[in-house]
């Protein structure tokens, strides 16, 4: 994407040609949608490992198979794919912002030679547009959590929201309309750690490997630069989702919340069950990441090769 990207700004007559910016956000959009539904399983196993053992209570799930099984057996091969149409919304609304707004922003920055921005102006441009993103996107994301993680309920406890629409409906109805942008600080600190580390390393990834003899521009390369940018970005951002998952899914009881902010999460995770918990359900979370940023930027980068060779080279 990064060098799709720069490559369509080398001249001021190129950057006319290129792709419009309608374009460059229905793309990003689009690329998101259909990995999550390769992912969207891994979705929720993570979110629902996330939630085991809160509050030093004994974990519901041993390990990412124990929750798999679990879950299949409980809520059958439908349950395991609760909470499709908010994972559909999230993509609509944060992949497209954040990519479209990527690609433009990296467009900008490039020198009218080709010369791409450097690790530092990419690591910059990732978290705007990672933070803008997920401000848009943060009332499917909460839709997403409580969807994914209602099955995990006893039946009289459950929210039981039909679809993400139902969600968002209730929420506003019965919360009230801010109950949609809950958790948003964490939610904004956990894209702008994401995107910092996605979508610089898998930018400086690939030029790594095409600077290699072995690689050229092609779906191996995407591949390989894209399962570095996933490992990288699970390890750094997994304590902010942690924090996110806990105060988008908590209760109000009596007028009071469960958690006062992240810092409160982080503090009783590392307390109450140990500092390590703050990686709670690491396995599914790369094992999404890592497809999704994959199949993401796959799909990406074939839409604008295919883009480009039908329409903007005729």
């Amino acid at each position: 994407m990064a060098a799709a990207a720069a490559a369509a700004g080398e001249t001021e007559t190129k950057r006319s040609r290129g792709s419009p910016k309608a374009i460059k956000f229905l793309f990003g959009g689009l690329a998101g949608m259909g990995a999550t539904f390769f992912v969207q399983p891994l979705d929720l196993v993570k979110n629902r490992m996330q939630l085991s053992g809160q509050g030093g209570r004994a974990k519901e799930y041993k390990t990412s198979f124990h929750a798999v099984t679990t879950i299949l057996k409980a809520e059958g091969i439908g349950g395991i794919y609760t909470g499709l149409s908010a994972g559909l919304l999230r993509q609509a609304t944060y992949t497209t912002t954040r990519l479209g707004i990527y690609t433009i922003l990296f467009e900008k920055l490039t020198k009218a030679d080709g010369t791409p921005p450097n690790f530092f102006m990419k690591a910059g441009i990732g978290m705007t547009a990672g933070a803008i993103g997920a401000f848009v996107g943060t009332p499917a994301e909460v839709s997403l959590i409580r969807m994914t993680a209602d099955g995990r309920m006893p039946a009289d406890q459950r929210r039981g929201y039909t679809n993400v629409f139902n969600a968002l409906l209730r929420m506003t109805r019965e919360e009230g309309l801010f109950t949609l942008w809950r958790g948003c600080v964490p939610t904004m600190a956990r894209a702008v750690v994401v995107n910092a580390a996605q979508l610089s390393s898998y930018s400086q990834s690939k030029q790594f490997l095409l600077s290699l003899s072995y690689f050229n521009d092609n779906i191996l390369c995407h591949f390989c630069a894209s399962m570095i940018s996933g490992l990288v970005t699970t390890a750094a951002s997994m304590p902010v989702d942690i924090a996110k998952t806990r105060i988008q899914n908590m209760r109000t009881i009596d007028g009071k919340p469960e958690y006062r902010n992240g810092l409160d999460v982080l503090l009783r995770v590392t307390r109450q069950e140990g500092f390590f918990s703050l990686w709670k359900g690491f396995t599914p979370y790369y094992a999404r990441l890592g497809p999704h940023t994959v199949l993401t930027f796959i799909f990406l980068e074939q839409m604008n090769k295919y883009y480009k060779l039908y329409f903007l080279d005729q």
